[in-house]
């Protein structure tokens, strides 16, 4: 078998001439611009007309106008760290003053549903008004999206999913107070991030390593909703989950670095905290085009609006998080010393 394949005959192939310029690889956008415009990498030569094509069509969520994290109201473990001693965490309910701030935040939710034209929220035309919700299975997250749906109209609810991957970081099981402790004061030393709790706990690394799982569902459930229906950038997604996880997804979604994931701090019960879709231009003549292009078909190219989803100023200073152009991940590329940082 190997003699015949070795000595198979050649068989001569004509050359394909094409009809005009075509692109034989990914044009090369600036790293953070590629994971904005989630523009997409083909192995194949693909003409730019059909780039452009796709770009238009394509969004990171299409049809999301927004995302909003919850963080649950106060729970018995917020007030009383003794409760997961004789309680599972994942039991562990609101208490009174839980339940109003849940209440608080479905009012802010709901606020954000409205129409502009002053239509009734479950009237409104396409996405505008509707909203999908995820909540993590614990009992006071579970309980904190009972009370924020009695503020939501009904009729804008499209679904309410829940997904075991918004959990809180697992400590273990009935946790005993004193080890907790000495535990929450060694990873203060150790970094959030790395320290995994003991005796089944889990790690920073841990949840965000599932909340990026949960991200890709996410992706695909919106595009099965989008195909359904039609939201033209209007629809909300809503997660209602706990601070670490929020914050991770934070991290995950805007590529927080760990030394700048350190230096924040979790939102307070009951936040709502909003990434509002936007949208900008990127502009041609900041880039250099792939060669053998002509120059009108890269300006086309280049000068497609792209989407992104934005952290308000309010929340991102709440939680301690950089500005976007005063990230890490771009400092790096122009100061190498960054690698040898061991503070945060």
């Amino acid at each position: 078998m190997l003699f015949a394949l070795r000595f198979w005959p050649k068989q001569s192939v004509k050359p394909l001439i094409p009809s005009k310029p075509q692109l034989t690889r990914f044009i090369p956008f600036p790293r953070h611009a590629q994971s904005l415009l989630n523009f997409p990498r083909r192995s194949v030569s693909t003409t730019s007309a059909e780039i452009i094509d796709t770009n238009k069509s394509k969004s990171i969520l299409p049809g999301i106008g927004r995302i909003i994290l919850v963080r649950h109201g106060e729970s018995l473990g917020n007030v009383d760290e003794q409760a997961y001693v004789t309680t599972a965490d994942w039991r562990i309910p609101l208490t009174d003053r839980g339940r109003e701030q849940a209440r608080r935040a479905g009012r802010k939710v709901a606020s954000h549903l409205s129409c502009t034209d002053g239509t009734r929220d479950d009237k409104c035309v396409g996405g505008k008004g509707k909203i999908f919700f995820y909540v993590s299975p614990y009992l006071r997250t579970r309980q904190t999206l009972r009370e924020m749906l009695r503020e939501v109209n009904s009729g804008c609810v499209v679904g309410i999913r829940e997904d075991p991957r918004l959990s809180e970081q697992q400590f273990g099981n009935f946790q005993s107070h004193h080890a907790i402790q000495e535990s929450k004061a060694e990873r203060s030393d150790f970094g959030r991030f790395y320290y995994r709790f003991p005796d089944g706990g889990e790690s920073g690394f841990d949840v965000y390593d599932r909340v990026s799982g949960f991200i890709g569902t996410l992706q695909r459930d919106v595009m099965d909703l989008n195909d359904a229906s039609n939201f033209d950038d209007k629809m909300t997604i809503c997660l209602v989950t706990h601070g670490l996880t929020l914050r991770l997804f934070l991290m995950r979604w805007f590529q927080y670095t760990v030394h700048e994931f350190e230096r924040s701090y979790n939102p307070e019960n009951g936040r709502v905290v909003i990434l509002d879709l936007k949208t900008a231009r990127k502009d041609c003549h900041d880039i250099n085009g792939p060669a053998g292009v002509e120059k009108a078909f890269a300006e086309e190219a280049y000068n497609q609006e792209y989407s992104y989803f934005e952290l308000s100023e309010n929340d991102r200073m709440a939680m301690g998080f950089p500005l976007f152009h005063e990230q890490e991940r771009f400092q790096l590329l122009h100061n190498y010393c960054l690698l040898n940082k061991n503070e945060w």
